[in-house]
């Protein structure tokens, strides 16, 4: 007598919830099946069996996965993860039990199996075990793009997919950085989701869609819904970008932005929710073409050297109902454009014209970063520049800094046309700090061209620096070592000795 063969596992998804939508692919694992099992609550409802009703046979075998809980309130010793474990593993026990006996057996589940789907429960426990054959399905988010009528997404935007259980602070942060986003689960999350829309700035874009496909379907602006309405099969679905209106509004205003030291991993979620949300761009070229393109969007870029005039023309923008954003290397306001922008916008005409800041990673923050702590006590810093101020201004802040035995960050300490500066600076240094004092010389911090050194004091060659490199000196306390996989560490102790 041969062995008996174990059956097959089929995931099957049945798309979300008009059985129209089912595939051909479906509808045959069905026709073929043994068992047919689904998820349903207490109710004994399924949501899933009422979509696949019309191919069900008499002779099908049923198995009701009914959840012992619904929300996370339980008395179950586990808690609430503890009775769903309990739960899956039961399920998959019984499922087990009709494949060792050969039988075929069809998970049913709505949109698709794979995408916050319960079968992915019974598929990590039994696909091992089992030949198994996931057959996909239409999903909800497809759903309700097609009913809003409104594309998802375009060109080089990309969907962000949350559920709506997040923490509001979480869904807040991920949707301001969003092109465009579907969140999933609303229900008694809905609140949080709205504000959390709201608090984003998307509330005005945000679409509500109900029950998409089924008889009970309902699309409307988020904003206009009664939370007291909406059921956990709904979504919030922020639509593609690429043709939303850009244009006077007769809400101007100026956002000045704060690109970090270099590329997108450096941005903070607020600053690239505002990028996005703007209706121009305004900024020093080099800084401006490391922003994305939108359609839409005007960009307005000029030289390093005229901030005063690109700030009243922002202001300008702003007052004409533009949404402006300008942008600046680092943090705004640190050696950059927040200052420009608040100089201009405390005078008239400017001074109705409402002005934010939206801070960013700061260079001397980047390079110690790379190096350790550095800047781990009381740290000064320092522009070299003096193109704004008198030498002799620097050279008395460096002294008093050096004496007072600070940290330092050395911003702006060369370029073609300044040569001098940091050779001079290492002399009024070297007045109050040790020779072999640990300074970092950081270049391009998280771009393609970044270089870290830890040199001496006396060793600093001003040929090694230039205008896109920070300085980091030490102070009597500033400590360096070598770790045991090679590398050199720099840090400043938290504790000073006492006198």
């Amino acid at each position: 007598m041969s062995e008996q063969q174990t059956g097959r596992l089929y995931g099957v998804g049945l798309g979300p919830g008009d059985p129209s939508l089912m595939t051909v692919r479906a509808v045959e694992v069905i026709a073929e099946a043994d068992v047919i099992a689904y998820h349903s609550a207490r109710h004994g409802r399924s949501i899933a069996r009422s979509i696949a009703e019309r191919h069900l046979r008499p002779d099908h075998i049923e198995e009701r996965l009914v959840y012992p809980v619904t929300t996370e309130s339980t008395d179950h010793p586990g808690g609430y993860r503890g009775a769903m474990e309990e739960f899956y593993a039961d399920a998959a026990a019984r499922l087990a039990a009709h494949l060792d006996a050969g039988r075929t057996v069809a998970v049913l589940a709505e949109g698709d199996p794979l995408f916050y789907g319960s079968y992915m429960h019974m598929h990590k426990r039994l696909a091992d075990r089992y030949p198994t054959e996931v057959v996909p399905g239409v999903t909800s988010v497809s759903a309700a793009a097609a009913r809003l009528g409104a594309p998802l997404v375009e060109g080089e935007e990309v969907l962000t997919v949350l559920p709506g259980t997040l923490p509001e602070e979480e869904l807040t942060a991920r949707l301001a950085t969003a092109d465009a986003a579907a969140v999933m689960k609303l229900g008694r999350t809905f609140p949080a989701v709205r504000r959390a829309l709201e608090r984003s700035g998307r509330l005005a874009d945000a679409r509500y869609v109900e029950r998409a496909t089924m008889n009970a379907e309902r699309t409307a602006p988020l904003a206009e819904v009664d939370p007291e309405s909406v059921p956990y099969f709904s979504m919030a679905v922020l639509p593609s970008r690429v043709d939303a209106p850009h244009g006077a509004s007769g809400a101007g205003e100026v956002v000045v932005i704060g690109l970090g030291p270099a590329g997108p991993l450096w941005l903070t979620p607020e600053a690239r929710g505002e990028l996005a949300a703007a209706d121009d761009l305004v900024g020093y070229t080099t800084y401006l073409d490391r922003v994305p393109v939108r359609p839409g969007q005007r960009r307005h870029s000029s030289d390093n050297k005229v901030e005063a005039v690109r700030a009243e023309f922002a202001l300008d923008l702003a007052r004409r109902g533009r949404r402006v954003a300008v942008v600046s290397s680092g943090d705004p306001g640190v050696f950059a454009m927040a200052t420009a922008v608040l100089e201009a916008a405390c005078e008239d005409p400017y001074r109705e014209v409402p002005v934010r800041i939206v801070p960013g990673m700061t260079a001397a923050h980047a390079a110690a970063a790379r190096v350790g702590a550095p800047l781990g006590h009381d740290y000064a810093v320092i522009s070299l520049s003096d193109r704004l101020k008198p030498w002799e201004v620097i050279a008395e802040r460096l002294r008093a800094a050096a004496a007072a035995d600070l940290v330092l960050a050395l911003y702006n300490p060369g370029s073609r046309s300044r040569v001098w500066q940091v050779g001079k600076a290492r002399e009024l240094l070297l007045e109050h700090r040790a020779p072999d004092t640990p300074v970092v010389l950081g270049r391009d911090i998280g771009g393609p061209g970044e270089r870290v050194r830890i040199v001496r004091l006396a060793d600093l060659d001003p040929a090694q620096v230039d205008m896109r490199t920070i300085i980091l000196v030490g102070s009597s306390q500033t400590r360096t070592a070598r770790r045991g996989d090679g590398t050199e560490v720099v840090w400043t102790p938290r504790r000073y000795p006492e006198a």
